[in-house]
């Protein structure tokens, strides 16, 4: 079974990583805005963490 929490939790310190690396503190700021995979994993597991990996609602 997926861990939607520590899923989050694991691409959001890979996203600050990258953030950091870049010495940026947003992705706004970066170039690789729209084609960072990063980004896009990182945007993918909130999704999934709201709505537990089932598509339709979120639970809050």
């Amino acid at each position: 079974m997926i861990n939607y929490q520590e899923n989050l939790k694991n691409r959001k310190k890979e996203l600050q990583e990258c953030q950091k690396d870049k010495k940026i503190d947003s992705c706004m700021k970066c170039e690789k805005l729209f084609k960072c995979e990063i980004r896009k994993n990182y945007v993918k597991s909130v999704y999934e963490s709201m709505s537990h990996g089932k598509t339709g609602g979120f639970e809050f």
